[in-house]
């Protein structure tokens, strides 16, 4: 009953903002709310073409930095683009970050792949640091590499550093020496899926065939701790399990000491943040281009142990996660539990057309609960109270 009586609450409210936010009639980009899912133009008069993107806030300003899409193809064809805002709402097109090279030589020539960039500034340096899933032209998805790029202003230009697998040689601080010692061999499985093979999976037969070469990873994100260090995470062994690495004072590189997280449950499009102690990352299942729905897990402590909760969306199309993907979950500044879920409604016909989800992130016994708005502005912070106890484990 008390959840029937919060989402009604805040249907309600979200109801009643739409009407009395209006857009400012000053410029005809200029937004006062979010309106998930519909076109998003830029200063320029642009729908936003920032997808699979993240947002760090600087200097009193955000900074959203996405995969720019054109209308027939997902291949990274001009690079990573930046915009800026002081609201949130209203957004100004800052330019590519990082370009696509000409030099068929480079690992990001035009027409690789490029997904889910991730910036993060480093104060101890003074660098802007951003990780993006790689992919090399005419490879498909086998190279399944992170790509490390810095840049001296937080708008770029952006120069390309390494890319390559992860912590290669180095095995998971979660993974037992009877794991790590197993004879158990890919070659061993004629067919996948088996449950044999699963079982195989969660003890670890992928980590150990690319123990030498390096870990895979394709979608990721990054997230700074209240300490200043720096995490990567990341979709791993064949999308089947997730990996927490952590990386040096520097940010370019990984310090070896790493996670499995839900071994063996296909997880992907990983968001995480932190509020009140906690660490909550929402993902998805693995199913291309069309959702699916969203999972949540917690954890006391960035290196796990992390659980598995169910679903936290509520609603009309919580199975499908409201048609979106996760991509990035933002902090608000100046207000205390404070976020916003971010994620992507995925067009794969008509790609640069892709959508933006946006929803408040609510609480309830503590847990994060993602329910639908048709329209919505920041002051649902003010007008909704957390609720926060301590979340069961």
């Amino acid at each position: 009953m008390k959840l029937k009586i919060c989402i009604l609450w805040v249907v309600a409210f979200g109801i009643s903002i739409g009407y009395n936010k209006l857009q400012s009639r000053d410029t005809p980009n200029r937004y006062a709310f979010f309106t998930p899912a519909e076109i998003w133009k830029d200063d320029l008069g642009n729908h936003i073409n920032a997808h699979g993107g993240g947002i760090l806030y600087h200097e009193g300003k955000y900074y959203w930095f996405g995969e720019h899409k054109s209308e027939r193809s997902n291949a990274a064809l001009v690079g990573v683009t930046c915009y800026s805002s002081s609201d949130l709402y209203t957004w100004e097109n800052e330019g590519i970050a990082l370009p696509v090279s000409d030099d068929p030589e480079s690992p990001i020539v035009k027409g690789s792949t490029i997904e889910r960039p991730k910036v993060i500034y480093n104060a101890k340096t003074g660098k802007f640091v951003m990780y993006f899933h790689l992919e090399l032209q005419g490879k498909g998805y086998e190279a399944a590499h992170v790509a490390v790029a810095v840049g001296d202003r937080i708008t770029g230009p952006y120069k390309l550093v390494k890319n390559g697998r992860v912590n290669a040689g180095k095995w998971p601080m979660n993974m037992t020496e009877e794991q790590r010692d197993s004879p158990v061999k890919s070659t061993d499985f004629e067919k996948w899926w088996t449950p044999q093979w699963m079982a195989a999976i969660k003890d670890g037969l992928f980590v150990r065939r690319d123990f030498e070469g390096g870990q895979m990873s394709r979608d990721m994100t990054l997230f700074v701790d209240d300490d200043n260090k720096a995490y990567h995470i990341y979709s791993s062994e064949d999308n089947l399990t997730l990996h927490i690495a952590e990386l040096k004072d520097d940010y370019l590189d990984y310090t070896g000491r790493y996670i499995r997280v839900e071994p063996g449950g296909h997880n992907e499009a990983p968001a995480i943040f932190k509020n009140e102690g906690r660490y909550f990352m929402i993902t998805s299942g693995c199913t291309g281009w069309d959702p699916n729905a969203a999972r949540l897990l917690t954890a006391g402590h960035i290196m796990g142990p992390w659980t598995l909760h169910p679903n936290p969306c509520r609603g009309d199309d919580a199975e499908l996660t409201f048609h979106s993907q996760s991509t990035f979950i933002l902090p608000v500044q100046g207000k205390r539990n404070a976020f916003i879920f971010m994620a992507d409604r995925w067009r794969p016909q008509n790609p640069i057309d892709g959508r933006y989800v946006w929803l408040p992130v609510l609480f309830e016994n503590g847990l994060p609960l993602l329910t639908w708005f048709d329209k919505w502005d920041l002051s649902i912070f003010e007008q909704i109270n957390a609720d926060f106890p301590s979340p069961g484990r």
